[in-house]
């Protein structure tokens, strides 16, 4: 390796790991506790870009690519929700960390609001979310059969859509990996935008309480 790893870094990541990158941290994000950290959007659309140019030295198949992503965010997904099926609610009990425990009320709030189905394909857009909902969906008894079907279906339209746009835009731009930088900033803010509109909701919905019960 020519540098360091840095798993924050999405270029790195590829640079150093390839498409075995993608599925790792996928996997990690998507099915374990402990990769809520890691740069899943960003990672995706890059590597994307990285099928069309060989920016920072690393060129990868897009067919491989995508069967990384789809393989690390499936099956990812599905071990973390057997973990949270079988480890109960004690395991997001533990926690102190506060991006965890804040990602955990709003992917309750993702599944009161909209129901599984709906709550499971939208969480795979929001970070934190997207790592935390899949073992809460096995603490809540969540049925093996639809937290599956939903996920998949999710983690299919998540992966193969940032890769693929990544992917067309890298095709279409003589030249991009002069702004590579530039773009993947623009993926990380783009990915943050759910995030920052959940918590303005809950937000205003705290605040709108008070009002009601003083009404009532």
């Amino acid at each position: 390796m020519s540098q360091a790893l840095n798993p924050l870094d999405a270029t790195s990541l590829l640079t150093a790991l390839g498409a075995v990158g993608v599925f790792l941290v996928l996997f990690a994000e998507t099915g374990l506790l402990i990769g809520f950290f890691l740069p899943g959007d960003s990672l995706l659309f890059t590597a994307g870009l990285l099928c069309t140019t060989g920016a920072g030295g690393v060129h990868l198949s897009l067919p491989g690519v995508l069967v990384a992503a789809v393989a690390g965010a499936l099956l990812g997904a599905q071990a973390g929700y057997l973990i949270g099926r079988r480890a109960g609610r004690a395991l997001l009990g533990r926690t102190r960390n506060r991006h965890l425990l804040d990602g955990a009320r709003r992917a309750e709030e993702l599944l009161d609001r909209y129901g599984h189905g709906k709550a499971i394909v939208l969480a795979r857009f929001i970070p934190v979310v997207r790592t935390v909902l899949n073992p809460l969906a096995g603490v809540v008894q969540v049925p093996a059969r639809t937290f599956t079907l939903w996920q998949a279906a999710g983690g299919l339209v998540w992966t193969v859509g940032l890769v693929l746009g990544g992917y067309a835009l890298g095709s279409g731009i003589p030249d991009v990996d002069r702004y590579l930088l530039p773009l993947v900033g623009l993926i990380v803010a783009l990915s943050l935008l759910p995030l920052v509109l959940e918590v303005l909701r809950a937000r205003r919905r705290r605040g709108a309480e008070p009002t009601r019960e003083t009404t009532g």
